[in-house]
């Protein structure tokens, strides 16, 4: 727990390096940003009725395949004994059933065909055609059609009700099995509120353990959590070590350890151990419910590909009646007008762009829950969309590419260890982020007891330890033991890296280099991108010897160093400038402006802070390499759309003029059943297509 000398011991070592002032300011962007939860409220309403609609959606999922399974029941009878369908199988139906057809066929069009009836009203008066209209003018020909045959008002030939049963039969069935798709894309909605537990221990005043609902926390509650429980609530380890598997959050199966002054996510599982955790965000706050809002959001908005195919949906209308129109013209004046009116009912059949409308809204709702499950909350599909085209990726380096917190990265002296160890015991009562990376860095050695523990600030601290002086700080302290810096520090100190001597009994007896810690996987997301023929650029306000001894290590092409926060996006749009594409990939908070700026922003390390507003794809993760998954996403999202919508629309480019009849000349005139089970067909081709998204391998 981090006390108030906290704020009177960050002179202490003396100046250091900008990486530690860096991270104090992250931490304070990360302090702020909780309070962004709070001016949210309706933003927060906002994602409960995102949430609401989507069971409203598993209603309607229901009632489609109860509807199915009835206009099923009641199309079989309809097909079998319809004349003409027994015609074309070579086979009479039983004699007085000529009725049961027109009878059924009457019961099909207006209860199962009302969905699509009524949807193509609501197009009429909004003046936008689209896929409804069709689909109801399609079926309303069929029935005018059919009811005027068996009136004797229209030849008998132009008895259609099998037809007319099969077409709504399969369009319910095509709405069915899209609606079921999206409603299985959002069960990571679904999926993430199951995370929480359905009780929580809290602990009370008097010590006693309380079993509540988690809706009952409040902030600065204290809960147990047992082994294999799950985190009821947002908060801070203030007791007790495990590892906590952090999947849900991060995507990554391994388990995460955490300790004292950690935080953790509601929702995440102590797998080994105990904890007590104190409550610092509940309900809309916390980051689950975060998540929740962005993948709900995501699958409510629409990418320009999403438009493409409305739009495509409008065109095909106009192209549809055309061709019938034309049809219509050409079979009146070259056949009769029973064959007329055949080819007609035929083209607009074929016309139904139910595969059109499919093709494009399956595949942004997998690719949606794909990036959830693995940890990327797309906020703006247009992001995403983009993510492809991406050629520059501008790294923030603190608590992007680093842990924006320092560590030892050399220890210098004839006994290392006892060095390291010594300055260990001396450190182990102050709360600066320098001694607390220096009592890290020794935890796989035993400390001595210390006592006497005193600080002065730009020195250092002194504690007794064995009975003799124990003295570690910076510069300002070898000025007063008169002593020189060891050689090994000035190549630190050139690096950037912060420098600290420890001496014992006023003898200088080793140094240690303090650095930010670079994180383990930014290596191989510099690497990967860069193999993928990404340029991989860093940003930070870091001075130049720090910048470059980071890029250096991580193989990074191009370095901005010593840029504030308020001029990155002016670095951002000096890239683009250049023609490159540009993904700003920072912390969410204080790289808004250069996040806003970016062709693409990707906030990262957001697991307890997804609301970013200026970041287009949140990674809840802290690892870099998820970039990389984001861009492998969209590449693959993009292309299996292109797919759909080229085989959907393409389908009907080609079956709309057989349809019509255009190759009648050499004999072949495709039946209107036919034309039925082929739209059908592309359906489930593009429902199948859209399937393999959930095969790709992000980390491939």
């Amino acid at each position: 727990m981090h006390t108030g000398r906290e704020h009177e011991e960050p002179g202490e070592h003396g100046p250091s390096g900008h990486g530690h002032d860096e991270h104090s300011g992250h931490r304070h962007h990360q302090q702020q940003s909780g309070h962004d939860h709070h001016e949210r409220s309706d933003h927060h309403q906002q994602g409960g009725h995102d949430h609401q609609a989507h069971h409203e959606h598993g209603d309607h999922v229901a009632q489609f395949r109860r509807l199915f399974w009835i206009m099923l029941a009641l199309a079989v009878p309809t097909v079998a004994l319809s004349p003409a369908f027994g015609h074309l199988l070579g086979y009479a139906p039983p004699s007085g059933t000529a009725w049961i057809p027109a009878v059924l066929g009457v019961v099909i069009y207006a209860w199962g065909g009302r969905p699509f009836l009524t949807g193509a009203v609501s197009e009429l008066r909004s003046r936008a055609p689209g896929m409804m209209l069709l689909i109801g003018m399609a079926i309303t020909v069929a029935f005018l059609a059919s009811a005027g045959a068996t009136l004797g008002l229209l030849p008998h030939d132009l008895e259609f009700w099998w037809e007319l049963a099969l077409l709504v039969v399969i369009m319910l069935l095509g709405h069915w099995i899209e609606m079921r798709s999206l409603a299985q894309t959002s069960s990571a909605l679904d999926s993430l509120a199951s995370l929480l537990p359905d009780e929580a221990e809290r602990v009370d005043h008097g010590g006693e353990i309380v079993t509540v609902a988690p809706g009952e926390l409040t902030q600065g509650d204290i809960v147990v959590v047992r082994p294999g429980g799950r985190i009821p609530a947002d908060g801070e380890i203030i007791d007790g070590r495990a590892h906590l598997d952090e999947s849900m959050i991060t995507g990554e199966s391994a388990p995460v350890a955490r300790g004292e002054g950690e935080t953790v996510v509601a929702g995440t599982v102590a797998t080994d151990s105990g904890l007590r955790v104190q409550i610092t965000a509940v309900g809309e706050q916390t980051a689950l419910a975060g998540i929740q809002r962005m993948v709900a959001e995501a699958q409510s908005t629409s990418t320009k590909v999403q438009r493409l195919a409305d739009r495509a949906a409008g065109w095909l209308f106009w192209f549809a009646l055309g061709a019938a129109v034309l049809t219509a013209v050409v079979w009146l004046a070259l056949g009769s007008p029973d064959q007329a009116l055949i080819r007609v009912i035929t083209v607009l059949v074929i016309a139904c762009p139910h595969a059109l409308g499919l093709a494009i809204p399956l595949v942004v709702s997998i690719s949606t829950e794909r990036a959830a499950r693995a940890g990327i909350l797309v906020k703006d599909r247009l992001a995403l969309e983009r993510a492809r085209t991406i050629d520059t990726v501008l790294f923030d380096k603190t608590g992007t590419l680093t842990k924006g917190e320092p560590a030892v990265q050399h220890v210098a002296g004839d006994d290392s260890d006892e060095v390291l160890r010594l300055a260990a015991a001396a450190e182990a009562d102050s709360e600066h982020p320098l001694a607390r990376a220096i009592v890290r860095a020794a935890e796989h050695l035993t400390l001595p007891p210390a006592s006497g523990f005193s600080s002065e600030p730009a020195v250092g601290v002194r504690a007794q330890i064995d009975g003799q002086e124990v003295r570690v700080g910076g510069p300002a302290l070898l000025t007063q033991l008169g002593a020189d810096a060891l050689p090994e520090t000035v190549a630190w100190a050139e690096r950037g890296h912060t420098v600290l001597h420890v001496s014992r009994e006023g003898t200088v007896i080793g140094a240690l280099a303090l650095a930010d810690e670079i994180r383990s996987e930014s290596r191989q997301a510099v690497a990967d991108l860069r193999a993928e023929g990404v340029r991989v650029v860093m940003i930070t306000g870091d001075a130049e010897p720090v910048a470059q001894a980071v890029a250096e290590e991580l193989g990074i092409d191009q370095v901005f160093a010593q840029v504030r926060p308020e001029h990155k996006n002016a670095r951002v749009r000096q890239l683009q400038d250049e023609g490159r594409v540009v993904a700003m990939v920072g912390d969410g908070v204080n790289d808004a402006p250069a996040l806003a700026q970016a062709d693409v922003g990707i906030a990262i390390g957001a697991g307890t802070d997804v609301a970013a507003a200026s970041a287009g794809v949140i990674l809840a993760g802290d690892d870099p390499r998820s970039v990389l998954q984001v861009v492998r996403l969209s590449t693959a999202s993009y292309r299996i759309m292109v797919q759909n919508l080229w085989w959907a629309s393409g389908y009907n480019l080609i079956a709309v003029p057989l349809a019509a009849g255009v190759l009648a000349p050499i004999g072949f005139v495709m039946p209107m059943a036919v034309g039925a089970l082929l739209m059908s067909a592309s359906t489930v081709v593009v429902a199948l297509n859209a399937l393999r998204l959930r095969r790709v391998d992000l980390r491939a």
